[in-house]
């Protein structure tokens, strides 16, 4: 199956190791793709309560003026 704008890049056997995607046309995959890899590189870091964030965003606009 071809999908315009998508390329596979291939070893010696044949196996697919990359892909080449062309981002004017597919903007939107490649975002979505970055945001989930991005969630996966971070899985391991610890984790902060809503309300502490909350708390943080609170001081910080009312820093502001």
């Amino acid at each position: 199956m071809e999908i315009k704008g998508v390329q596979f890049l291939s070893n010696q056997k044949g196996q697919k190791t990359g892909v080449l995607i062309d981002l004017k046309r597919h903007r939107r995959i490649w975002e979505d793709l970055y945001d989930a890899m991005m969630a996966e590189s971070r899985r391991g870091e610890p984790r902060v309560a809503w309300e502490a964030v909350k708390k943080r965003l609170k001081r910080a606009t009312a820093s502001r003026g």
